[in-house]
């Protein structure tokens, strides 16, 4: 099969011809039909998470058919589509596996990172981390609901339930939260990249209550915030732009350093924690959620071969939305 293939960090992707995987006891082997491109595998990529497999076909977001099932499997069949997430496979046996605490196992495996992911035609993931997806979503418009949508999804729900949220970066993950937030009764104030209108128009066509630049105050103090970008300067200005008691959630699995900031900042009980992974049951939760709430997915679709295109435009922080692989 065809796929993009990673071969040292920091080096572009490769279209190369790899053997088609064979589905393992337990496993579903799913032809790939779509894969968002996620602020992840730019970490990834570009060399700033350790230890990746390699060599590696990235991607994490994917939407595909069964072509055949593993030994043991139960619950799917052969032609049903499912969506495979970040979180691949966990141990089931640690203190954190045990406590419904999965997304932080030691051993856990990780799509398109430790295990192959979803840039190629075919992969074979743990049908126990696989998820139904919404008959209502295509498959270019499920696909961002695997990572964007459920880590945005845990990230909201650690946030808590105050009504002035703010979210930090508005691509993928927040053009998703802030809707699932408006369905909730909540006022979105996103802050993008100083300067950037496109941004703050897509949000306002969202029905956002403000939009402005990470360098504005917004109109009024917030309840909670979620940091989406991963600019670690971003965590005191939220820190300030939160009320008494506010939280800050830090929802990337990579961001640079917390600059230095005074006590003050944080007095008056904020708080400040970051999402790891998720579980199966924000999965589950998610997709019950999302079968009922219309979420509209912005996306702009690449080839398979023009991914590596689709990582500098993610880069570069042009895109708006998510974009999608198609093989």
């Amino acid at each position: 099969m065809q796929a993009m293939v990673l071969r040292a960090a920091g080096q572009p992707l490769v279209r190369s011809e790899v053997p088609t995987p064979r589905p393992g006891a337990g496993e579903a082997l799913v032809r790939v039909a779509a894969c968002a491109v996620c602020r992840t595998d730019l970490h990834v990529v570009d060399g700033e998470l350790p230890d990746p497999k390699l060599p590696l076909i990235p991607g994490h977001e994917v939407v595909g058919r069964i072509e055949e099932l593993g030994e043991g499997v139960d619950g799917f069949r052969i032609g049903e589509r499912v969506g495979i997430p970040w979180l691949g496979w966990t141990c089931g046996e640690c203190n954190f596996c045990r406590s419904d605490r999965e997304n932080l196992c030691r051993r856990a495996r990780f799509t398109g990172y430790t295990i192959e992911g979803g840039y190629g035609g075919y992969i074979a993931a743990d049908a126990r981390f696989c998820f139904r997806i919404p008959d209502s979503y295509d498959d270019v418009s499920a696909a961002p609901l695997l990572c964007a949508g459920l880590i945005g999804y845990r990230s909201l729900r650690m946030a808590g339930e105050g009504k002035r949220l703010g979210l930090y970066g508005f691509g993928a993950a927040a053009h998703i939260v802030a809707q699932i937030a408006r369905h909730e009764g909540r006022n979105i104030f996103a802050f993008t990249r100083p300067g950037d209108a496109e941004a703050q128009r897509f949000a306002r066509r969202l029905g956002v209550t403000w939009a402005g630049g990470s360098d504005e105050a917004a109109p009024e103090k917030l309840d909670a915030a979620i940091i989406f970008a991963p600019i670690g300067a971003l965590v005191p200005a939220a820190l300030r732009a939160v009320d008494r008691g506010g939280i800050v959630v830090c929802g990337g699995i990579h961001m640079s350093d917390i600059p230095q900031f005074p006590y003050r900042d944080l007095w008056h009980e904020r708080k400040i924690c970051s999402v790891a992974n998720l579980t199966r049951r924000d999965g589950e939760e998610f997709m019950e959620l999302a079968r009922r709430v219309p979420i509209r997915i912005e996306t702009r679709t690449f080839a398979l071969d023009q991914a590596n295109g689709a990582l500098e435009a993610l880069r570069a922080g042009k895109l708006t939305g998510a974009a999608v692989l198609v093989p």
